[in-house]
């Protein structure tokens, strides 16, 4: 009977979709896209990804007007931190 209680209520949490954040994020940037407000991600890794010579392309992230492109390069992680309007590089971190 314990063990009903203490389940009952996480089997009325309502389940979210995998992914389902992830989907809105991707909506509302390629909103931004077409509205002018970004650099289109495909283009911003046409110019960087062959700079990035012996390192592997791990993928990217949008954090607000910011792509930041992962990399690993003989173990270590490499960000290139890249400004989503300008798609000019505004950092970079790791070797």
């Amino acid at each position: 009977m314990l063990t009903m209680a203490v389940t009952a209520p996480a089997a009325t949490q309502p389940r979210r979709l995998p992914g389902a954040g992830m989907r809105s994020e991707q909506n509302e940037a390629l909103d931004r896209v077409k509205r002018g407000e970004i650099r289109p991600l495909n283009e911003i890794e046409g110019r960087i990804v062959p700079r990035m010579r012996g390192a592997d392309y791990l993928g990217p992230e949008l954090d607000d007007d910011r792509y930041r492109l992962k990399f690993m390069r003989n173990g270590s992680v490499i960000w290139v931190d890249v400004d989503a309007r300008t798609g000019q590089i505004i950092g970079r971190t790791g070797q």
